[in-house]
């Protein structure tokens, strides 16, 4: 109807000469045709899940999505000692490799001891969760399957205020669930100045599309359908969508790091930011940083590091960390290319074979770290420690403060690298970290993902 009403306001004259073959955008009915079977119906479930019918469980401390509807949403008497709630272990997701990839919300598969996709055409899969990132909450699964039905990806910064959309979800009957309503807020800044990167529309909250595909009115995905209950009179339930571009950040870690899969280069990956900018000594905030490399890959016979930060594949500049492994999948497996990139400050070229293997594993670099200047506390990783989290070295965090803590990094975490270098004892730390300028770039993994975080050292 909104297209009509804006073909009718034009001049006649404009419509006469608009061409005939105009494209046009993909109206709703069309869109839930075409891409309804990519979404998928996702169950998970977990040993401490005692039924059906147990309360929804109050969104964690550490959620992004919890300031916000703490701060905004006013809360009845009646509610007070209630706390915000998030669809978990049931929802929809979405397929997004014709090989079985889905992206779904951490919130539905995070801790799930088993987790089992349903598609519209009455297939059942079990699946494997690949990857799931808390702050993001973003979550990617696989399903062993090939010549699936896919969505189409678009570009969640072109996004406007205002803009008709549309979310699908897969109940356990089988068939699709369709809402649509619009744009309300974009990426804002909170009251005590941290980031809400969420969209927020007013689709109608429904629970089987909670972590289902939020399509624009040109049939691309823009955001990840997340459903949020306040336990507030006036405002009973929330709908929010993370930004696809957030979720393809997590999609090319996992893309990266699938060297068996047609242009899989076996390193995880993420964006740089202005402080790893600095950390590392690079012109601008731009490329692919390495946050590990896979032994036995085409990662590991070029040589790539952790700390490498790719600026080139083959012809193509890397500005954003998806961007890798969207141009290396479309390389045929056993394509040699070449990248460019930028090691302790120094441009750098190396050749890679995609879809290769490595004859040996990577070559290791250890210099040293400490914790003073950082403030943290740690203990090298114990025979159990790495057995349990398959690593080769590793810091456990016992305790955090200071430029640490403001960075984000928790008791928990294990630090793997500074600036780069691997570190296995609380000496290396200390001489990495007194050696260190104005940003040290720290790697860590929490809860099996892995990213570098920018610490300011006093």
């Amino acid at each position: 109807m909104a297209n009509a009403a804006g073909t009718a306001s034009l001049p006649a004259k404009e419509k006469r000469i608009a061409p005939a073959n105009a494209s046009a955008p993909v109206d709703f009915p069309t869109i839930v045709q075409r891409y309804g079977p990519a979404v998928v119906n996702i169950s998970a479930t977990s040993p401490e899940q005692e039924s059906s019918q147990t309360p929804l469980p109050a969104i964690d401390a550490d959620d992004p999505l919890l300031s916000f509807v703490k701060r905004m949403v006013p809360r009845s008497q009646a509610s007070q000692d209630s706390s915000p709630r998030a669809i978990t272990g049931t929802g929809s997701g979405f397929i997004v490799s014709p090989d079985g990839l889905i992206l779904t919300t951490a919130h539905v598969v995070d801790q799930a001891d088993q987790v089992t996709v349903r598609l519209t055409d009455r297939r059942e899969f079990k699946a494997k969760v690949l990857a799931v990132d808390t702050q993001s909450d973003v979550a990617v699964i696989q399903v062993d399957a090939t010549k699936l039905p896919t969505v189409k990806l678009g570009d969640s910064s072109r996004v406007r205020v205002g803009e008709p959309v549309l979310t699908i979800g897969s109940p356990d009957s089988f068939q699709n669930t369709v809402t649509a309503g619009i744009v309300n807020a974009i990426s804002r800044t909170l009251p005590d100045g941290s980031s809400f990167p969420f969209f927020q529309t007013d689709v109608a909250a429904n629970p089987d599309n909670s972590g289902g595909p939020l399509f624009n009115r040109a049939g691309e995905v823009i955001g990840i359908d997340v459903q949020t209950y306040a336990d507030s009179d006036m405002h009973p339930s929330l709908t929010f969508a993370i930004p696809i571009n957030m979720a393809a950040k997590v999609r090319s870690q996992v893309l990266a790091l699938r060297a068996t899969s047609p242009g899989g280069l076996g390193v995880e990956v993420q964006d740089v930011g202005p402080g790893l900018a600095v950390a590392f000594g690079l012109p601008r905030p731009a490329g692919a940083l390495v946050n590990s490399v896979a032994p036995g890959t085409p990662a590991a016979s070029s040589g790539l590091k952790p700390g490498d930060v790719i600026i080139q594949i083959g012809d193509k500049t890397i500005d954003r960390s998806a961007e890798l492994g969207e141009t290396a999948s479309d390389l045929l497996p056993g394509t040699k290319t070449t990248l460019k990139l930028i090691r302790n400050r120094r441009l750098m070229t190396t050749t890679v074979m995609v879809g290769a293997s490595a004859e040996s594993p990577p070559p290791r670099q250890t210099d040293g770290g400490a914790t003073d200047r950082l403030g943290l506390v740690m203990h090298p990783l114990s025979e159990d420690e790495r057995r349990a989290r398959d690593l080769p070295v590793g810091l456990m965090v016992d305790g955090v403060d200071g430029p640490a803590a403001s960075a984000g990094i928790q008791p928990g975490d294990i630090v793997l690298s500074l600036n780069g270098t691997l570190v296995e004892t609380q000496s290396e730390v200390a001489s990495l970290e007194a050696k260190a300028g104005k940003e040290i770039a720290v790697l860590i993994q929490r809860n099996n993902a892995r990213s570098f975080v920018s610490v300011k050292p006093r």
